[in-house]
């Protein structure tokens, strides 16, 4: 394989599923898999498929701060589905340079592909209702909320909120207006519980303190 040939054995199916495009992807020359070629390969669904990409990681046992990391990609995405001019993600070039191990990434996706696809075994083309981009706007902004609270060591207060930024990337990528409901949904009591767990540890300060 050389630098030209891409991190997907492409199908030519603008239908495919996020999941049957990850379970392609393979490192490049150089054992490494690029932001960019994930990119490109994700083209116009790029918002919801990068919100969902960076979301269902939060799902599985992590190490204790990796969601710092993976919290800031989606604040990005988000931040760049409600404020951009674009209509899809766009990285800028030292960002989407960075790439990572290849047999880590495949350990990675092995992991969480099975989350991807239960998900995606829900979702399919029904009822959407975000059809301008003015709503769309609305929606990262939205997203970008729940991503902060992914961002945050809250305790118990981060897998609720990145099962919803799943649910809602997934939607929007199918356009789903049913799924996008029910992510909104849990969206919304991910953010009551995360709110309720900070009242309670700053009543629990104030009482020691």
């Amino acid at each position: 394989m050389n630098d030209s040939e891409p991190d997907f054995e492409h199908r030519g199916d603008d239908g495919d599923k996020l999941s049957d495009i990850l379970a392609r992807l393979r490192p490049d020359a150089n054992g490494r898999v690029t932001l960019e070629r994930l990119d490109n390969a994700l083209a116009e669904r790029s918002f919801g498929a990068f919100i969902a990409l960076f979301a269902i990681p939060n799902l599985v046992p992590l190490p204790p701060g990796a969601t710092l990391v993976l919290g800031l990609p989606l604040i990005l995405v988000t931040w760049q589905m409600m404020a951009s001019r674009h209509a899809r993600v766009w990285f800028p070039e030292r960002i989407a340079r960075f790439s990572i191990d290849g047999e880590r990434c495949m350990r990675l996706l092995a992991r969480i592909l099975p989350w991807l696809r239960w998900i995606e075994s829900a979702v399919r083309p029904r009822f959407w209702f975000v059809e301008t981009r003015r709503a769309e706007r609305v929606l990262g902004a939205f997203g970008l909320v729940l991503a902060i609270v992914v961002f945050f060591p809250i305790p118990f207060g981060n897998w609720l909120p990145a099962l919803a930024l799943a649910i809602i990337g997934l939607s929007a990528t199918e356009r789903d207006g049913y799924g996008l409901i029910v992510g909104l949904v849990i969206g919304v009591l991910s953010i009551l519980l995360a709110g309720l767990v900070l009242l309670a540890a700053g009543f629990l300060l104030a009482l020691l303190f």
